[in-house]
């Protein structure tokens, strides 16, 4: 059984953990299990961009931000992959510095220890010198740092397929097998 936490920070872009939660909620869940942590600004901004509170509906496990009993807080409970989507700049400081004061830093600070896989999906821009140093130091670390930087070729019809061309790539690199466009491939 594969076990991921998604954390969904409290940056804009609501719609990226929407088309990841739709698209994880397409696998057997019988042979997935997600974890999910939503910070205050998170539950906000989704409420804001996306006009509903749909994230309550997922067919998934949900902690408080605060819930260190929550499985992922510990590295024996095995999860082996972590997606922060969107991932505010203030999470990626405390992650690549260490700081452990929720339990999306804490699941993060976990994951890196277990040198299991951490995937970071920034959508600020521009970048200081400051994040640039950060997503060295997670990189460094062992962590993936994959910016919501969405593709055309493709051709999305709208903002969630537009969104799905980072999905899509966040999903490959979470090692899941997932039928998406592919750059030479007939679709």
């Amino acid at each position: 059984m594969r076990k991921i936490v998604v954390a969904i920070g409290g940056s804009s872009g609501s719609i990226y953990a929407k088309v990841l939660l739709d698209k994880l909620a397409t696998f057997d869940q019988k042979s997935l299990k997600v974890g999910v942590v939503m910070s205050d600004n998170a539950k906000f901004n989704w409420k804001y961009e996306l006009d509903n509170e749909d994230y309550a509906n997922y067919p998934f496990d949900f902690y408080g931000k605060m819930d260190f009993m929550a499985p992922f807080a510990s590295g024996s409970a095995k999860y082996d992959t972590m997606i922060v989507c969107p991932c505010s700049m203030g999470i990626m400081g405390r992650i690549a510095t260490g700081i452990s004061n929720d339990l999306t830093t804490r699941a993060a600070d976990v994951i890196l220890k277990e040198r299991r896989r951490l995937i970071l999906l920034p959508r600020d821009t521009p970048y200081s010198l400051i994040h640039i140093n950060n997503m060295k130091l997670i990189t460094e670390a062992g962590g993936i740092i994959c910016p919501a930087c969405p593709s055309f070729y493709s051709k999305p019809k709208d903002f969630e397929a537009l969104a799905a061309t980072v999905i899509d790539r966040v999903i490959d690199l979470a090692g899941f097998e997932l039928d998406s466009y592919r750059w030479g491939e007939e679709s």
